[in-house]
């Protein structure tokens, strides 16, 4: 199953668009608010692979390791080295994230790492992206859009969520003490957005492009 063939599948630089590509993000950050309490930025064209394989086998966790200087998370978390992220989903499944542009040579490092084992390695980079939301508020508007008990008690920087959100579904991912990431798939990221947007306006709102 490891043994197969790897297709860059990204398109040229110039040609990629992200899901927000249009929402005139440059723009609106030229008018952001200093010292606004929240600050949105979307992580556009970052590599998105979802990893599978058998969590208890101690050489999938040595050729993960090998491939990516990471170790396997365990539930509900994620681990994160530079701008390199690897996130549980399952018993076994992960989301790997990776800068743009190195997700190809990324699935080839795994696949090579893991070679003869019983693996899966897919690149779902074009169907989803990652809202950043930071600040003193960010857990503000957080409380406002989850049902999911976002206190630091019982979300800890490291944890990792699937969860209701503004009335659709989405991953919360704590990466900092003042700082999240949402990761969103495509077809909700306008509505995903603009409820961001709408939730964050009371605090101050800042863009980052």
């Amino acid at each position: 199953m490891s043994n197969v063939n790897v297709y860059k599948q990204r398109p040229d630089s110039g040609r990629a668009e992200s899901p927000l590509f249009h929402a005139g993000l440059d723009e609106l950050a030229r008018k952001g608010k200093s010292g606004a309490g929240v600050t949105l930025r979307e992580k556009k064209l970052l590599g998105h692979l979802i990893l599978r394989g058998d969590a208890d086998d101690a050489s999938f966790a040595g050729g993960v390791h090998k491939a990516l200087g990471l170790e396997l998370p365990v539930a509900l978390t994620l681990v994160a080295k530079g701008e390199t992220s690897l996130q549980w989903l399952g018993p076994d499944e992960w989301l790997l994230i990776v800068p743009s542009g190195e997700e190809f040579a990324t699935e080839q490092k795994l696949r090579e790492a893991l070679s003869g084992q019983h693996i899966s390695v897919v690149n779902v980079s074009g169907g989803q992206t990652i809202v950043e939301l930071s600040g003193p508020k960010a857990r503000e508007v957080l409380m406002k859009s989850t049902p999911y008990d976002v206190h630091p008690s019982n979300f800890p920087v490291g944890k990792a969520v699937g969860t209701a959100f503004a009335k659709s579904q989405l991953v919360i991912r704590r990466t900092g003490e003042e700082s999240w990431e949402l990761l969103v798939r495509r077809s909700f990221a306008d509505y995903i957005w603009l409820w961001l947007q709408d939730a964050s306006a009371e605090f101050g709102l800042a863009i980052k492009a």
